[in-house]
């Protein structure tokens, strides 16, 4: 039995994720300080859910803590990592920079130190669609320069990208990044559009919708991306003979390193998702139109054909099905 550790565990992604690894036969450790950025409640319950899998085991250490993950790959020397724990938010990180240094990038480098030491057969890392930044050439394609971010949440991930490529290059560390779209569904973050949308018209409270209404989102279903996860596992990345990398490719040519999108091809209007919600819910938004916030970028859309190149795979879970099934999960969560 192959061992994967997660980090972020308790996340909404990682619930997910470690649900269908436990699935496919592997042995899994999750790691997660189970922070109060939000509801702990929902984490707990999330992780719960993952304890009555006799192969998963749950570690409740902060990574960025000196040691913690070099003694866990130690003692458990897993076959793959994926990482996921980071301070997530971009309007948050304007209010608490520090808390994405001390988690994104401390805690980066305290598993890259880690893995230096006990290598995994492939490391994959969670960066964002917010690294694209000021970026307005859309489809966003891997290959396309990433240098001008507009949050200290999208500049973190983007450095996390540069430090997986350097231990790459010195230690042969396969290391494939993937960058999320607005990722939504059951189980989902309250701090998320979806989560907060959803309780406000249940409520009949009214929303507020950032720049009119007018911002683009690639939205992203869970159980879509999950599944891109997983079969990234097998694509491993190696190094190229004679710097020489394939069109269209965004491998390293000096690495065993890669970073590929995992989005749905299709960039909506919020407006859009807002009317899904109101038709899944039976009920009508009060919206407050507001200005575009600070950070935020006006619109995502991913090229996903690195993905499919590599594992054959595209997203293809529609916006209006995804959020039925989310307020479905809601409703039934929250007894409403």
């Amino acid at each position: 039995m192959q061992t994967v550790l997660v980090t972020g565990s308790a996340g909404f992604i990682g619930y997910y994720l470690c649900r269908r690894l436990l699935r496919d036969g592997y042995r899994v450790i999750g790691i997660d300080a189970l922070t109060d950025y939000y509801d702990v409640g929902l984490k707990h319950r999330r992780e719960q859910m993952l304890l009555q899998n006799q192969h998963f085991s749950a570690v409740h250490e902060r990574i960025e803590s000196p040691d913690v993950l070099s003694r866990l790959l130690e003692r458990e020397r897993p076959d793959y990592i994926i990482h996921l724990a980071a301070q997530a938010g971009v309007r948050y990180s304007i209010e608490e920079p520090r808390s994405y240094l001390e988690s994104n990038i401390k805690g980066t480098f305290e598993l890259l130190e880690a893995a230096r030491a006990y290598p995994p057969k492939h490391m994959l890392l969670a960066s964002t669609s917010s690294a694209y930044g000021a970026n307005t050439d859309m489809p966003y394609t891997e290959t396309d320069k990433a240098d001008h971010q507009l949050s200290f949440y999208a500049a973190t991930k983007k450095a996390t990208e540069s430090m997986a490529h350097s231990y790459a290059h010195l230690y042969g560390l396969p290391t494939t990044m993937f960058r999320f779209f607005t990722v939504y569904g059951p189980w989902g973050r309250p701090d998320m559009a979806l989560f907060k949308f959803t309780k406000a018209i249940l409520n009949g409270d009214p929303i507020d919708v950032y720049n009119h209404g007018r911002m683009r989102r690639d939205f992203t279903y869970i159980e879509d991306l999950v599944e891109g996860i997983r079969l990234l596992m097998d694509a491993v990345p190696e190094r190229p003979e004679n710097g020489e990398v394939p069109e269209g490719d965004s491998l390293s040519p000096v690495a065993p390193w890669r970073v590929v999108n995992i989005g749905n091809s299709e960039s909506i209007e919020l407006t859009d998702f807002i009317d899904a919600i109101e038709q899944a819910t039976g009920q009508k938004a009060v919206r407050n139109l507001m200005p575009i916030q600070q950070g935020d970028v006006p619109a995502t859309w991913a090229n996903a054909d690195l993905l499919t190149k590599l594992t054959g795979y595209r997203p293809k879970t529609g916006m209006r099905d995804g959020v039925k099934a989310f307020v479905a999960w809601y409703r039934d969560y929250y007894r409403v």
